[in-house]
């Protein structure tokens, strides 16, 4: 694992308060949509890059009950299962640095807003894709928010890969086929935009 990077987001989740980073959101209602969309019964989902997330609080009260967290945070985790409290058995935990994620499970809905742009070297751009490919089921569903073209160069102090519809597609083209995409304004707890890429596509 990445040190570095690691000390980097247990020092944000220790210090802030869930509504003091930019990626907050109340209701995460576009990723909510597009995993009702997939019309899957009780996919099993891994929601990447959690965090602090509402997400799988949203998912467990519409009833799905076969979802895993993943974060590098152990501070995040940890807040974030108290948060669910008793609803939290209904959930697998995972604290490590998605690149170093290994697993037998293969998941019928793969979730990732705001995690995937921070990789800006193409070797572990391939990495992810590689992984994302093993592990998400056959006809499965990846669901990724990336920062657009028009979105903010930098996140967290750190630098990102922003994304068209055409690089999206292209970077998981070999095994996976795009079927929608839409950009989204954030507005973020300091009044500000960001401007995100949201594309879901279906595995080969």
């Amino acid at each position: 694992m990445n040190n570095n990077l690691k000390n980097h987001w247990e020092n944000i989740y220790e210090k802030k308060n869930e509504d003091e980073v930019s990626w907050f959101q109340q209701i995460p209602n576009s990723s909510i949509k597009l995993i009702k969309s997939t019309g899957i019964v009780n996919p099993k989902i891994i929601d990447v890059g959690s965090g602090r997330s509402k997400l799988l609080k949203s998912l467990i009260d519409s009833g799905y009950n076969d979802l895993t967290y993943l974060d590098i945070s152990e501070a995040a985790l940890k807040k974030s299962k108290e948060f669910l409290g008793d609803q939290s058995n209904k959930v697998k935990w995972i604290a490590e640095d998605i690149l170093n994620f290994k697993t037998e499970e293969k998941f019928d809905v793969w979730h990732d807003r705001a995690v995937f742009h921070f990789l800006t070297e193409q070797n572990l751009i391939d990495k992810y894709v590689e992984l994302v490919s093993k592990n998400i089921s056959n006809s499965g569903h990846l669901i990724i928010g990336t920062f657009s073209e028009n979105g903010p160069l930098k996140c967290s102090g750190l630098n990102v890969n922003r994304y068209s519809k055409e690089l999206i597609e292209e970077t998981f083209l070999k095994n996976f086929r795009l079927i929608n995409t839409f950009h989204i304004d954030h507005k973020t707890p300091f009044n500000t935009t960001q401007n995100f890429l949201f594309s879901h596509f279906i595995k080969n």
